[in-house]
């Protein structure tokens, strides 16, 4: 049974957080989320050698492909909750700088008191907020507010980019728009997108939770025939036709459980 345990073991350091845990651990800062990281390398490296050690090359090799899938899914859930961050930081930004302007205050100072706002809620590391610091730096000094993206930004074609704010301040400065209009529309747009994808995320729902069953059935098959006494393991782990037909099927279920990921992905970002 020590297969089973270390690749019970490998779930549960890999098991995604809630996101009650996710806002916790922003209460905690950057340092406790960084120690959380060498518990992953030991999931990554040291599980699946020792299994490759205790119970052989196949096991070993199952493992480096659960522990794969499992890092994928973890990079893919930070990508989402990254970018849910940003969209709710400019509206929060948009929010501030359309009160700001409804009061008479000028575009760059109303973008750097959207950026204090962001600030003193996030910390100097959003996107958002360091993008509108240094969106309001240049209209003070007479730049251009919509300045060429560094490296690393996201594009204008990004619906959760600060950038959209230059936009429609450009828009405003070179065509005269009244840009307290141009920003509750883009806010309005952000609302709607993210309705939008609240309620195609709900309904993909089902599919999500019978794609991780499916992907799951050939792992709780192999228990019930061990605890049966039809000994699966016996043959996973002990010739080389088991090893391979383990290889073998890891890899398809975690092939298909992720490609069903990207199915369900693709059908929220239309």
């Amino acid at each position: 049974m020590t297969p089973l345990l270390l690749a019970a073991a490998l779930c549960v350091v890999w098991w995604p957080v809630t996101r009650t845990e996710h806002r916790l651990g922003n209460l905690r800062g950057a340092k406790a989320r960084r120690a959380s990281m060498p518990a992953r390398v030991v999931a990554v490296v040291a599980l699946p050698v020792g299994l490759a050690v205790g119970a052989g090359v196949a096991a070993g090799l199952s493992a480096a492909l659960v522990a794969a899938g499992l890092l994928w899914q973890w990079h893919r859930t930070r990508r989402v909750r990254r970018r849910d961050q940003e969209t709710t930081d400019l509206l929060l930004a948009l929010s501030v700088m359309i009160a700001e302007l409804s009061v008479g205050a000028p575009p760059a100072h109303a973008c750097a008191a959207a950026a204090r706002e962001l600030h003193s809620s996030h910390g100097p590391s959003g996107a958002v907020a360091g993008g509108l610091t240094a969106m309001s730096g240049r209209a003070e000094l007479g730049g251009d507010v919509l300045d060429r993206a560094p490296a690393g930004q996201p594009d204008l074609g990004d619906d959760a980019s600060w950038r959209r704010i230059a936009v429609a301040w450009q828009m405003a400065d070179r065509h005269g728009l009244p840009m307290i209009e141009l920003l509750e529309s883009v806010r309005s747009d952000l609302l709607e997108r993210r309705q939008f994808a609240a309620r195609t995320h709900a309904g993909l729902a089902g599919p999500r939770a019978t794609a991780a069953v499916l992907a799951g059935l050939p792992v709780i098959g192999v228990l019930l025939g061990q605890l049966m006494g039809a000994e699966p393991l016996t043959v996973l782990l002990g010739s080389d036709l088991g090893g391979i037909l383990l290889v073998v099927g890891t890899a398809m279920a975690m092939a298909g459980w992720m490609w069903a990921q990207r199915i369900t992905d693709r059908a929220a970002r239309r």
